[in-house]
């Protein structure tokens, strides 16, 4: 990987779908991507994980979702005499979850973050809502981590975790490329902007700090690549999962009082001895 992040062109920031998996292919580090497949599947779901907006969906990349096009970058600075781009990606690799803002939580499959892995995730939203989505894993190497967003995440998104040497320090950064996710998402984009500057900040913190360097500065900068919206993008409200996290919020006791009527209609549910 080259010592500095790039800014791409609008041009080159809108490749087609084919286009992206050819260009996969024919690389040299095709193993370290994520297979192509149609819907994402969870393999399993933690016990008080909340499933809603993950099995079954198609990912959503930047191209597919509906406002601008925005590119943030999010650094901080540890010496390299402490951890290498290679110690700090291997680490955050295996701990992922771990270096999140306190009660958002990242279930992986595994302990290791492995391309083709579906991870659930379930964020702090408004009030008591807690907002159910989910993550693909998309690429990984030695030096950086990127996942892409399911179709009804408030971003249609790649984020991409890494780290580069610079001289003496190792750079250690969150590079999200994203849209709002549909109109709805669209018009909380300040609101959500600001929410997602301090969840990456602190995240950073927590890796420089998990390296033993605290009171580091985060840098940020934020560059518009594409300024028109993608009207045919509208039709991911339906698949909204702020909504249908409220709503499932909103349903809590009646799926209490019903779950005495299902165990009882189970089926399989074996019959008291006599």
């Amino acid at each position: 990987m080259s010592d500095q992040p790039t800014t791409p062109s609008p041009a080159e920031a809108t490749p087609e779908p084919e286009q992206l998996e050819a260009a996969a292919v024919r690389r040299s580090d095709a193993g370290n991507w994520a297979k192509v497949s149609p819907t994402l599947h969870l393999e399993n779901v933690p016990e008080g994980a909340i499933n809603l907006n993950v099995e079954g969906r198609r990912t959503a990349s930047p191209m597919q979702g509906f406002g601008k096009m925005w590119q943030k970058t999010y650094s901080v600075r540890i010496p390299s005499s402490i951890a290498s781009p290679t110690d700090v990606v291997t680490q955050w690799r295996a701990a992922f979850s771990s270096f999140w803002p306190p009660g958002n939580f990242f279930y992986s499959p595994f302990t290791d973050l492995s391309p083709g892995d579906v991870a659930l995730l379930n964020l702090k939203a408004v009030g008591r809502v807690k907002l159910s989505t989910g993550m693909l894993v998309m690429y990984v190497d030695d030096e950086a981590i990127t996942l892409m967003t399911p179709v009804g995440h408030f971003f249609a998104a790649f984020n991409t975790f890494g780290a580069h040497s610079d001289g003496d320090d190792t750079i250690v950064q969150i590079q999200p490329l994203f849209r709002s996710g549909d109109p709805i998402y669209e018009m909380g984009m300040p609101i959500m902007s600001r929410m997602e500057d301090r969840f990456w900040a602190q995240t950073l913190r927590n890796v420089a700090a998990h390296f033993g360097v605290e009171d580091v500065e985060v840098t940020q900068t934020k560059v518009c690549i594409d300024k028109k919206r993608n009207w045919a993008a509208v039709k991911n409200v339906r698949h909204n999962s702020l909504i249908r996290s409220i709503l499932y919020l909103v349903a809590t006791p009646f799926r209490w009082i019903a779950r005495p009527f299902k165990k009882d209609a189970d089926p399989d549910a074996q019959a008291p001895d006599r």
